[in-house]
Parts: structure tokens; C-alpha cells; sequence
């Protein structure tokens, strides 16, 4: 097997140029570094699972990029890195499937959406890949929920467990509202009909005595550790949400008319993006691999193993769009784009996870949890989850120290294994035990 087999190809041309010049060249079997396993026995018990006869690799080779967070700069070179599409042009959007292209899968993790710079570009660029027909999947992520429902929590009745909706959205989302009132109020007669700087702040922000009562409403739903997270995290977002928007050239009025829009282009299907969250899936299974934005609880586990992806997506949308908001956003569905695993969060047992490989899943891919050396193998709870948020948006590196533009892509492949490419390693991490006998090494 060359590098040539295991890289994808990536055609020379000066479009591409850029994107070559930070990626490996190279490639190794998956290193047992601290950076990309999270356990002595992590790979081990990959490659003891990978050998079984029930383990299944997906049919079609499957691209995963997660959590591109509005920067289509970034989504783009992954997409590209993973040999799929190739650039005509020197613009966004100037692009087209490659032959790999059209017979892969696309997998895009979640969280399109949050950080900048710009959530709009992100989600033409995403457009524009449903209509070259690619093979593509849109899972939900935890930012982009948030949008959806803090856009819906200003026409549902609101109680103590969603008035806090709107506000809980925090900074992240504050330049997708810049970015929509620029572009489509900006010269218009936008106040018209828009209500007063104060009846505006009771719209969007929980009422006074929402401290009070979370702590009861969300009593027997949430852990202890959970609301009182809640409570915290809140706290400090009401009391700097309007500070972050006159930051960024925004009133209160301001945003409650870039909101309003946001209803109209998101939840309409004939909005320019009304397709985003209606075409939104919870998880995706390919083989003995499950693809989703962060993890499982045990409860998801028994629902998949029980019922299977096909309902766990259905109630997903389901709940969503009719189940009160609380309800869905703390239960065990949006857990599926929420944990950490922290104590906070729905617990992953032991039993869960076994119930989970029963059912035939082996390996959880996902995003969530940014990695600045790649992508992460790592062993939770008795179930192999590949990390693979590798930290692509501008935003995110310039915060944390990570140079230049992020690129990179996780592909599952029956004929390549496990490929993590990314720019801020320096060759690609590859699983495939047994391969002429190589990969061994790299699973102690």
C-alpha cells in the first residue's frame, strides 16, 4: 500500500495549491500518542472488534467533516482534501464532484453554524453540494439546534423551561444576526412594525423570575449537576447578551428584526435556507459505524438497538417540531448532539454501550469535541468513538492558537480503513489491522 493509495487524490492545479501545501504527504499506522488515543487499550480493543465476524465496514467510502462552524473557507479545502469535489473557479461555491466524489458519501457532522466568519457563505456552500446531487448527509449539531430553537421559542408558548431559549443561543450566534440584518435589512424600512427597544428585551430574554423557577421545572429531568450548569451558564449570557450585540453594531431592536428574518429564510420551506433543518438527520449508520454530532446515552442506545436509525431520525424530527421545547432539548434525543459525558449530561453505561454494540455498533463517529493534533481514537465506557472535530473554523484556531486555515477530513473506507487527515498533524493516521501485516504495532 503507497501513500498514494491511502491520501486521497487531490489534482494539481493552482486552485489547490494552498490546500497541498498543509496537508501530510505521509502516512503512518494510527499513532498510540496521547493526542490520537485516549487509552492504553484504545486501539487494541479497535482492532480486536474490527476482526470479528460481525464488524462491518460501509459500503461506499464515507467522508466525514464536522463542525466546519461557519467558515466555508475551511468546509471547502476539507472537502477537497478529501478528494471529493475539485475548484473551477477562485471563488466559494466554484466547485464540482470529482469521480471520487460521486461515489462517496458525504457526512457533515453538525455545526455548520456559530463562530463566524460567515454563517451565510457556509450554508450556500453547503446548498451548492445538494445541487451537484451529491451522496450527502446533514447531521444536527448542538449550535445549530440552538438556532432552531430559539427562533421557535419566540412564537411557542413559553414557560420557565424555554423562555431562555432566545438568549441561551449566548455571543456565538450574534454575527449570523450582523450577517442577516446587513444583508437583507440593512436598506430597508426594517423598523417598520418592529416593536420598542423594551418590548423587544421581554421577547427575547426569560423573564425576571426565571431564576427562581428552572430549578423546579427542570427538577427529575435534569442531574443536580445539570441545572445548577444550567443556572451558571445562563446567568452570565443574560447578562452580557446585550453587550455582545452593541458590540457587533447591534440594538436589541436591531436583533429582534434580524430574528424575525431568520423565521422566514430558516423555518419557511421557500426560504433560501428552509431546507437546512428539514433536510437535518440525528444519526446516520453505515456498517458498524454510527455517525452522529456527540455521543449516546443509555436510553438512545436501547432505542436504536430496539427500533433502529430510521425512528430514532424520525422522532427526532417529530419531537422537535412539536414536543414542547424543554422536553426535547433536555431528553435523551439532543443529548445524542449535546454530551460531553460529563456528569451533567445523560450517562453512557457500560450496559449502554453494550446494548449499543448488540445492536450492531461498533464505533461512534463524531464531532464536538475539538482536537488540535487531528483526529482522536478513544475508548469511553466500552464503546470505540473516533474524534473528529479537528478544530477547522477560523474563529476557533485564532482562539486557541492554531495557525492559518483548518483542513482535513476522517474517511471510512472498506479498501483504506480509518484516515485521519488533517493539517495540524503531520501525517495521516491510519486504522486498518491486518494489513499486510503492519498495523499491528500501533495496536498496543
Amino acid at each position: 500500500m503507497t501513500a498514494f493509495n491511502v491520501i486521497p487524490k487531490v489534482s494539481k492545479q493552482p486552485y489547490h495549491n494552498a490546500i497541498l501545501a498543509r496537508l501530510p504527504t505521509e502516512w503512518s499506522p494510527w499513532p498510540d500518542d496521547a493526542t490520537s488515543v485516549n487509552h492504553d487499550e484504545a486501539l487494541s480493543t479497535f482492532v480486536k472488534r474490527s476482526r470479528k465476524k460481525g464488524f462491518a465496514w460501509p459500503k461506499k467510502p464515507v467522508a466525514f467533516i464536522s463542525d466546519p462552524h461557519a467558515d466555508a473557507e475551511a468546509f471547502e479545502a476539507s472537502l477537497i482534501a478529501a478528494g471529493v469535489i475539485e475548484r473551477e473557479g477562485s471563488h466559494l461555491c466554484e466547485y464540482s464532484l470529482t469521480k471520487f466524489g460521486k461515489k462517496a458519501e458525504i457526512v457533515v457532522g453538525g455545526d455548520c453554524l456559530d463562530k463566524g466568519p460567515s454563517n451565510l457563505t457556509m450554508l450556500r456552500s453547503l446548498a451548492h453540494l445538494y445541487r451537484l446531487k451529491a451522496d450527502i448527509t446533514l447531521l444536527a449539531g448542538n449550535h445549530d439546534l440552538r438556532l432552531l430553537m430559539g427562533l421557535l421559542s419566540l412564537e411557542r408558548d413559553t414557560d420557565a423551561g424555554s423562555q431562555h431559549l432566545f438568549v441561551r443561543m449566548g455571543k456565538k450566534v450574534i454575527p449570523l444576526f450582523k450577517e442577516v440584518f446587513d444583508q437583507y435589512l440593512a436598506d430597508t424600512q426594517w423598523d417598520k412594525g418592529v416593536p420598542s427597544e423594551e418590548a423587544c428585551r421581554q421577547a427575547l430574554f426569560p423573564g425576571h423570575d426565571w431564576f427562581e423557577n428552572f430549578p423546579f421545572y427542570a427538577a427529575g429531568f435534569l442531574t443536580p449537576e445539570g441545572i445548577e450548569r444550567e443556572i451558571s451558564k445562563m446567568t452570565t449570557k443574560a447578562q452580557s447578551f446585550e453587550a455582545h450585540c452593541a458590540k457587533n453594531g447591534l440594538t436589541l431592536t436591531q436583533v429582534y428584526a434580524a430574528a424575525m428574518k431568520c423565521r422566514s429564510l430558516f423555518l419557511n420551506k421557500s426560504g433560501e435556507f428552509g431546507w437546512f433543518f428539514r433536510r437535518m438527520q440525528l444519526v446516520k449508520k453505515r456498517g458498524s459505524f454510527l455517525f452522529l454530532h456527540a455521543g449516546l446515552d443509555d436510553h438512545m442506545a436501547e432505542l436504536l438497538a430496539k427500533y433502529g436509525v430510521k425512528h430514532a431520525n424520525r422522532a427526532f424530527k417529530k419531537n422537535l417540531m412539536h414536543q414542547n421545547l424543554f422536553s426535547f432539548y433536555y431528553g435523551s434525543l439532543a443529548n445524542t448532539f449535546r454530551t460531553k459525558y460529563r456528569k451533567a449530561d445523560l450517562p453512557l453505561t457500560p450496559r449502554g454501550a453494550y446494548v449499543a454494540r448488540r445492536a450492531g455498533i461498533q464505533v461512534l463517529v463524531h464531532g464536538h469535541i475539538n482536537q488540535h493534533f487531528g483526529q482522536r481514537v478513544t475508548l469511553k465506557n466500552g464503546l470505540i468513538h473516533i474524534e473528529a472535530d479537528i478544530t477547522l473554523d477560523a474563529h476557533s484556531r485564532k482562539n486557541e492558537g492554531l495557525d492559518g486555515h483548518g483542513v482535513g477530513v476522517t474517511l471510512i473506507d472498506k479498501n483504506r480503513g480509518v484516515v485521519g487527515l488533517s493539517c495540524d498533524y503531520p501525517q495521516a493516521k491510519v486504522f486498518k489491522p491486518g494489513r499486510q501485516g503492519k498495523w499491528v504495532g500501533a495496536a498496543k
